[in-house]
């Protein structure tokens, strides 16, 4: 089992937010749309980009060397809500077998955005 964390400060990502190059690098069209789309949008941002570190932390051991000199990117880790709320992870074909076995957990406040993923 391996666990990611990550821990943003909102307000970095704040002025980020506001530069179309971060964003499109950082963010699929659809995590743009939906952040875009809530009252705060810079929290929700913040913490898909925690939870693109988080899991990239936890899976990066696991795919070294498998996927032809592939790296995986932020973009390819693309943060869903689920209907029923629950956050997932969806990658590009040549990374879905992990989706699988990954779990993420996401949060919060005024001022930090805080994700947590376990790769199992």
């Amino acid at each position: 089992m391996d666990v990611g964390v990550d821990i943003v400060e909102i307000q970095r990502i704040a002025k980020q937010e506001r530069n179309p190059r971060f964003l499109k690098r950082v963010f699929t069209p659809h995590e743009i749309a939906y952040c875009r789309s809530r009252k705060n949008s810079a929290q929700h941002f913040a913490v898909r980009f925690a939870a693109k570190e988080a899991v990239w932390k936890a899976v990066s051991g696991n795919i070294a060397g498998r996927h032809r000199g592939q790296p995986l990117l932020h973009r390819d880790i693309q943060v869903r809500n689920r209907p029923n709320g629950k956050p997932e992870v969806i990658f590009p074909k040549r990374f879905a077998r992990l989706a699988k076995r990954l779990s993420i957990s996401l949060s919060h406040g005024r001022d930090y955005a805080v994700a947590m993923a376990i790769f199992q």
